[in-house]
């Protein structure tokens, strides 16, 4: 089973923890699986049906955005991470 690993900010919602088995073959189902886990998450990952545009997903080292974005296939042995968009001025 894949895993995604939780930005602290968001771990609030995911009652702390860090890290979460999710089950899917895309990066989009991982994240419906996980947002399914911890319902209150979704409204920070995604804006409707797309990713929030300061949400970034990786799979080991690779932004997913620059392969398949949200089709993306994942295998079982993959950790994911969400990584938020830092901007400031």
């Amino acid at each position: 089973m894949a895993s995604i690993k939780i930005p602290t900010p968001l771990r609030a919602y995911t009652g702390g923890q860090a890290v979460v088995p999710v089950s899917g073959d895309t990066v989009k189902e991982v994240l419906q699986d996980l947002t399914s886990q911890y319902p209150d998450l979704r409204q920070h990952i995604f804006d409707g049906d797309k990713l929030r545009s300061f949400v970034n997903v990786f799979i080991g080292q690779e932004d997913t955005r620059f392969r398949d974005g949200l089709e993306t296939l994942v295998d079982e042995a993959d950790e994911l991470r969400i990584i938020p968009s830092i901007a400031g001025g």
